[in-house]
Parts: structure tokens; sequence; C-alpha cells
């Protein structure tokens, strides 16, 4: 596999450079990662164009515009548009140009707002999304149905992964658009130098949440570009739920943060709750999350931290 010619998009992103850095450990030399200043990808043209320039093998597609339940509710017609269109026409024209396998990564919002706990790949279609983050949820999942679509007419072999919440070193500390982990990072350290006596939140706590340290899911991802062939989704997760109210104290902890944290309910708490089954993952390629959370956050912390003047 190492002199496979890849694409990775995204891959100078959070969970890509982990991707591209996995890679690169077990030996691949030709790996192509094209920069959103070089390569709109919601551009017809400039994806025949990437083609021709890498002329990949293996296509892993990790390039979205991503964010928290905030900008979600802000751009729903752009998160809806520019993902659907990223993944319909870099799959079309993975199958024109011949590419061996075209790995699709969606998102953990594709699952139905009250989906059973745990989530299992087989009730992906058994409801809505979740309302906030349901086109963004939608376009990812397109790809599932246009990769087993194109599997059935054109044999062609494309996979797709489902990743639970994501964190960790790289991730983004941007108040206006990160996720849970690193936006309660970034308010605890604030308030803690600020000596504030609290920190405000949305929501109540309640919903619970699971979440993937990002080199493990870098891990499943490569697991399953090298070992998976098949038409079924398959979530990459821990199986480990916490609630957001616990997931703050133990970061308030971390931080050293002794104030008060209050809950603004009249903001919204986004999926009631979220764990995922992750024996197909095991079952089909091996994988299995390594990295504890109380370990992860602590090292999400220590690289902010140190990366403190860039945020």
């Amino acid at each position: 596999m190492g002199n496979k010619r890849v694409v990775v998009t995204g891959g100078a992103g959070f969970l890509g450079s982990a991707v591209v850095d996995k890679l690169r450990v077990r030996g691949y030399k030709n790996i192509f990662v094209p920069r959103s200043r070089d390569y709109d990808l919601r551009e017809e043209a400039v994806i025949v164009r990437l083609y021709k320039d890498a002329q990949p093998q293996i296509v892993v597609h990790l390039a979205a515009v991503v964010g928290g339940i905030g900008v979600n509710r802000e751009n729903p017609g752009r998160f809806f548009y520019d993902n659907a269109i990223m993944g319909i026409q870099l799959m079309e024209y993975g199958r024109k140009f011949g590419v061996d396998k075209f790995v699709a990564v969606g998102t953990i919002c594709a699952y139905p707002k009250f989906a059973s706990i745990p989530f299992k790949e087989e009730e992906l279609w058994n409801g809505y999304p979740e309302e906030t983050n349901a086109p963004y949820g939608l376009a990812k999942k397109m790809m599932l149905v246009q990769a087993q679509a194109y599997r059935a007419q054109y044999g062609f072999n494309a996979i797709y992964l489902l990743p639970v919440n994501l964190y960790g070193p790289r991730d983004n500390f941007d108040l206006e658009s990160s996720h849970v982990i690193p936006a309660l990072i970034r308010k605890c350290v604030e308030a803690k130098e600020n000596n504030e006596e609290q920190i405000v939140l949305w929501g109540d706590g309640s919903p619970t949440r699971e979440f993937l340290y990002v080199e493990d899911a870098a891990e499943g991802i490569v697991m399953a570009t090298e070992r998976y062939d098949g038409s079924e989704p398959v979530n990459l997760g821990t199986g480990e739920e916490i609630s957001i109210r616990d997931l703050a104290e133990i970061i308030a902890g971390e931080v050293g943060f002794s104030g008060n944290i209050v809950w603004d309910t009249t903001k919204p708490n986004g999926q009631p709750r979220r764990c995922l089954d992750v024996s197909r993952a095991q079952r089909y390629f091996g994988f299995r999350a390594q990295q504890g959370l109380r370990e992860g956050i602590a090292k999400t912390l220590a690289w902010f931290l140190s990366h403190r003047s860039k945020h």
C-alpha cells in the first residue's frame, strides 16, 4: 500500500493532518494534500484538475465545512451546499478517473435525533437528524447513498465511516465556531486567568456525548482504508458517553477553574444523547479506541496552553 498515490482532502486540517501523519508512519510516500487556496473543491473544473494533477489511486475525503451548534444554525444553507457538492463531485470524478478506493468520512450528525442508544448503523434512516445540524448531517449522509449506488451500478469501491465528536491537539478553539471540548477548555482557561467567578454554557448540561481522540479517529480511518472494502457504514468511536455537565466539571478541574458553571437554558441543548455501537469497526477491521477521555483532555489542554499565540 505504501506505493499507492493517496489524496487526502482536508489533509491540512485537524483530523486530516492526523490521518496524514498516520499514513506517513505506515510508509506511504505519495500523499497529496490539496489546499483550499489552490483547489476549491466546490468547483467541478477544480476537482477535474485535482485528479489530473495528483492521479490518485486512493482518495480519503475529509474536507468539510464544520462547526458547533451556533454556526450551524447561522449557516444551514452553506453547510448543506458546500458539504454536499464537495462529496458528490469528488466521488463522481473519482469514479470517472478510475480510483481504486474512495474513503468517505461522514458525521455522527447524520443519525436521527431520537436514535436508540447506542447508535447502530442499521438505524441511520429511522428518523430526521437533530434540527440544529441536520443540513450538515444530511449533506454528508448523501455520500453513503452515493457510495452504495456507485458500488451497485459501477462496482466502485467506496466506503463510508461515521466518526463521533472529535477532540485533541490542533483542534479549533475559536469560540464562534468550535465544538464543545475546545470551547470549554478556552472558556475555563480565560475565566481562570481573568479571575472570573463564573462561566456561562449553553443548554442545561443534560445531553450526553461521546468523544473520540483525534489520533484514534485517524488510526480508525487508516485501518479502514487498508482493511475494509464493504458497502455498510461503520461507526468510529469509543462506545462511552458522558453528560455535558460532567464534562464541564472535568475540564474545569483540569484547568483549575474553581468558579461557578451557569447553564443558559434559553439556548439549545442539541441532540439529547449520543453514544455509538462500535462493534462493527472492531469486527470488520479491528479498530478499538485507545485514548481515555481524562488523559485526552489533559493532552488537549496542554497543547492549547502551548499554542495560545495562534488562537
